[in-house]
């Protein structure tokens, strides 16, 4: 028996948002890694996201694993995206004052 080798496509896709997702699923790869990285073994993972299916879990934990430094800087990317844009969306909406708005609005329903 020979054991051929071929070259498995990672499965991980680019979102036209620059997110990156395991393919055919909403999960992002952020979510994965942040549950691997809390822990959880690969089955663990697929029982708490159920659109996964375990190859696609231990091939991207692997592809993780092999490119650690090129993933990681995606995921500081990732971080700094998202702390611009919930440092947009505060200051156009003001979340500041909402706790006071809601209060205000507590007080006048009661």
């Amino acid at each position: 028996m020979s054991i051929v080798h071929e070259s498995e496509k990672v499965p991980l896709e680019l979102t036209p948002a620059g997110v990156i997702r395991v393919a055919g699923s909403r999960v992002t790869l952020d979510t994965v890694l942040a549950v691997f990285k809390e822990g959880a073994s690969a089955e663990e993972i697929v029982l708490r996201f159920n659109t996964l299916n375990l190859a696609d879990v231990y091939s991207v934990i692997a592809y993780y694993l092999h490119h650690r430094d090129e993933v990681e800087r995606y995921l500081q990317e990732s971080r700094e995206r998202s702390a611009e844009v919930r440092q947009q969306v505060e200051a156009r909406q003001g979340v500041q004052n909402i706790r006071e708005r809601l209060l205000s609005r507590r007080g006048k329903l009661v």
